[in-house]
């Protein structure tokens, strides 16, 4: 793999995950407003795809560019 796809791929896992937390905050937000107290879940994913994001973005900005 090129240098520049390596340096590139966390970054990207980043994104992905920072869209996993954004539909994952939405569908609790429907399950809620439908009186679904399951929506509790969907919370429970958003913070774990939350800290993915973080740690992707991270680990990103931590790699040296060379």
């Amino acid at each position: 793999m090129p240098p520049a796809a390596q340096a590139a791929h966390p970054s990207r896992l980043a994104v992905y995950a920072l869209i996993v937390c954004v539909l994952t905050v939405v569908a609790a937000v429907v399950s809620f407003t439908r009186g679904n107290w399951l929506g509790i879940i969907w919370v429970l994913l958003a913070g774990l795809s939350s800290n993915l994001a973080w740690y992707y973005f991270k680990k990103s900005r931590a790699r040296p560019t060379a």
